[in-house]
């Protein structure tokens, strides 16, 4: 499938739970506003969902990163920098000749 490899730390497993649990949330809500209407109408239940958001980004904050990966094998995890900009303290200076072809995530 993909070559790239997939963090298993705490952090990126809570993070990428983030999805499901809000479509989770919006389901249980509109169910809720079916059955029972009146007060549970999406007007009056929409801040559940930015409560619920706010929750899973604490837990991921809070969450370990201990054994997080952060780039694939065989590149860099600094990104390019376009020519003509000048480097961050602390990097080697890019080559000021040279133009890059192509990033990563191009898909070349």
């Amino acid at each position: 499938m993909s070559d790239r490899i997939r963090c298993n730390c705490q952090r990126c497993t809570i993070r990428g739970l983030m999805g499901p649990v809000v479509v989770v949330t919006v389901g249980v809500l509109f169910l809720l506003a079916q059955v029972r209407g009146g007060f549970f109408d999406f007007g009056n239940t929409y801040p559940v969902i930015i409560i619920v958001i706010g929750i899973v980004s604490l837990a991921s904050a809070l969450a370990s990163s201990e054994g997080h990966v952060s780039a694939t094998p065989g590149t860099s995890a600094a990104m390019p920098q376009p020519p003509g900009l000048p480097s961050a303290p602390g990097m080697p200076p890019s080559s000021s000749g040279s133009t890059p072809t192509s990033y990563p995530g191009q898909g070349q």
